[in-house]
């Protein structure tokens, strides 16, 4: 805000902008991006009025929405190598950032096409994932449950096609667990 600070927002505002954020989640996530903007206040119980406060574009909903889901993969890939042993934490985080990819190309499609340098606004994001990953891999390999020539745009790379398979896939689960099953087969260490 131009070298300001903002101000935290009021409980109820906070409040009214979290249900916003968790509404446009799960309509963009289930229905897709072109869901209008009242569809989404109406899924939080709010007004329009009230979304185009807090977000005064539909792509700054949508970039906030981006933003929000890699800020919680940090902080939940975070979490995992805090508390779990090194190979379950490095395979529940593939997991995890597979599940919550979903959608993700086309909210990025969404925003270039609206002109909004999504890489630029979710670099933090991206690069704090990227962080995590990094040392969930080393840890998995130093445990040697994880093959050591694997390095981290090798792993970001299975990470990018894994996610567009289980895209084609859809709702499959028994198909989703063999690629699953495949893939995990393929980054532990050969006998």
């Amino acid at each position: 805000m131009n070298g300001a600070q903002e101000r935290p927002l009021r409980a109820d505002a906070a409040r009214n902008r979290a249900r916003l954020l968790d509404a446009a989640t799960e309509v963009f996530t289930t229905r897709g991006v072109g869901v209008p903007t009242e569809e989404i206040a109406r899924a939080a119980g709010v007004g329009v009025g009230t979304l185009f406060r807090h977000f005064p574009t539909k792509e700054a909903l949508l970039e906030a929405v981006m933003v929000r889901r890699l800020e919680a993969i940090a902080a939940r890939t975070a979490a995992l190598a805090a508390d779990a042993e090194p190979a379950e934490a490095f395979f529940d985080a593939f997991r995890l950032v597979i599940d919550q990819s979903a959608g993700k190309d086309e909210f990025n499609r969404a925003l270039a096409a609206a002109g909004v340098d999504a890489h630029a606004s979710l670099q933090e994001s991206s690069a704090a994932i990227r962080g995590q990953l990094a040392r969930l891999l080393a840890g998995a390999q130093r445990a040697g449950t994880v093959r050591r020539d694997l390095e981290l745009p090798d792993l970001i790379a299975l990470l990018v096609g894994t996610t567009a398979t289980m895209e084609q896939l859809g709702g499959d689960e028994a198909a989703r667990e063999r690629i699953f099953d495949v893939v995990f087969a393929g980054l532990r260490p050969p006998r």
